[in-house]
């Protein structure tokens, strides 16, 4: 009976075959969709667990080589990302060992994460509070050119367009034209009740739901701090989307919209100012995307730091 050492060397490897017809060398060789359990620390110390997707990648420098070792890169992900909380060491650490892995083949590798991580949001108003999912987006390549780590996430929010804003309240003024006479006093009890009217607000501006996807690279030596940057770019904006709403949550989201009129360009520079203003932040790239209810088509901005060789030069 042969031991599982000895039948483990016979099994055929058609992988080590080369097939000259069909030498090259390959950009990317890897796996993606890898699922694998993580645990991030989203800035406020607390380490949470998530059912992650993870692409793990290094090129195949060597024309004459059918593949790579798939394996090693799955089982390096394994042992790394669910023994050691994400940081920059730890995805760095990664790297080296999928080049340590296949020293022979490759001199470039790249990883991707992908999962969503849970934050507790308050109501604007009452007592209650509720979950949001940010979805996290994790992407580091290790090179000749080094070491690079980007984050990504998402901010949903609110847009209430300005030039609808101003076009109902061109509305209500005719409308309260014609229902009050000039020549006459007006009766603050009768103005109070028309305010309080359908007949009164007869045009109210469109709002629509609206995304910022961002991707920021972080400064030297800085951790993650998904909760800050959410935070900043939220509290840019004004009307992120809300978790627990009771009515008087919902009059102040109102308010707050009221108060926040933005075409799709004020909003991206909104974000362009908070982020810039953020030391942790090397660079960003921010899209957003209002999903207008005015138009079967959305407005659309982009917004960078403006580094040289960065983010913005890319178009």
């Amino acid at each position: 009976m042969h031991s599982h050492e000895n039948t483990a060397r016979l099994l055929p490897d058609v992988a080590v075959q080369a097939q000259p017809h069909l030498a090259g060398a390959l950009d990317w060789v890897g796996m993606d969709g890898i699922e694998v359990p993580v645990r991030f620390d989203a800035g406020d110390g607390s380490i949470e667990r998530a059912s992650a997707q993870v692409g793990a990648f290094v090129n195949l420098t060597r024309p004459d080589k059918r593949g790579i070792h798939m394996s090693r890169l799955y089982l390096l992900v394994d042992r790394h990302l669910s023994a050691n909380p994400l940081d920059a060491a730890t995805i760095e650490a990664l790297l080296r060992a999928f080049l340590e892995s296949h020293h022979d083949l490759s001199d470039r590798a790249r990883l991707s994460i992908r999962f969503d991580h849970l934050v507790r949001r308050s109501a604007l108003r009452s007592a209650n509070s509720g979950w949001r999912a940010y979805p996290v987006s994790i992407e580091a390549s290790l090179g000749a050119d080094g070491f690079q780590l980007e984050l990504g996430t998402e901010v949903v929010y609110s847009s209430t367009c300005p030039a609808s804003a101003a076009l109902s309240r061109q509305l209500i003024q005719e409308q309260f034209a014609r229902d009050f006479d000039a020549g006459k006093p007006v009766d603050h009890a009768a103005v109070m009740a028309w305010l309080g009217s359908e007949q009164g607000i007869v045009a109210t501006p469109h709002a629509q739901r609206s995304v910022a996807r961002l991707l920021v690279r972080l400064a030297d030596g800085v951790g993650f701090n998904l909760i800050s940057t959410l935070d900043r770019v939220e509290g840019a904006l004004g009307t992120p989307v809300q978790t627990a709403v009771k009515r008087e949550d919902e009059q102040a989201f109102a308010l707050a919209n009221g108060g926040n009129l933005m075409f799709c360009e004020d909003a991206a520079r909104r974000i362009q100012k908070a982020l810039d203003a953020d030391p942790r932040i090397a660079d960003f790239h921010v899209r957003l995307e209002h999903q207008e209810s005015l138009h079967p088509h959305d407005a659309v901005a982009y917004a960078s730091k403006g580094v040289p060789g960065g983010y913005g030069s890319a178009g």
